[in-house]
């Protein structure tokens, strides 16, 4: 089965600082997405969403499964691995921020391995991820307008 990509850009008009802080929040970032995310392990540095922190995802129909927090360079990078559960294996997302002009740029990619036996069925869960996160990106950066 063939590895998968997701690749999302949007653009915010609101400080890289207001963005990062917004998304790299476990908790608000459910929010941001309509999806429950908890966070079960603080970080042991100074943001408790930073190197080490756990988040939980719970998504029904999908069991509940747990990601952990692999890089966080404050106001420019984060990158995460699904580390317990999921329906997909090798996951990792990265989130790529960077500020023009007072306006946040965000570069999204998630990369993972289906588990599902069947190609169409992959293509179904890619979407099933892509197209929702898109568009609670799309909706978070109406709200930013200027």
């Amino acid at each position: 089965m063939s590895r998968q990509h997701i690749e999302i850009r949007q653009t915010f008009n609101a400080p890289v600082e207001t963005i990062f802080n917004l998304l790299t929040d476990h908790e608000s970032f459910g929010k941001v997405i309509s999806t429950k995310i908890k966070r079960v392990v603080d970080s042991p540095g100074e943001n408790k969403n930073g190197v080490g922190s756990v988040r939980r995802v719970s998504s029904f129909p999908v069991p509940a499964f747990e990601e952990t927090v692999v890089t966080f360079k404050p106001d420019r990078l984060m990158e995460y691995v699904v580390s317990k559960g999921s329906p997909i294996k090798n996951h990792k997302g990265r989130m790529e921020f960077s500020e023009v002009g007072g306006r946040t740029h965000l570069f999204y990619t998630i990369d993972y391995d289906p588990r599902l036996p069947f190609i169409f069925l992959s293509s179904v869960l890619k979407q099933a991820i892509e197209n929702p996160m898109r568009k609670s990106l799309e909706k978070l950066a109406r709200q930013y307008t200027m």
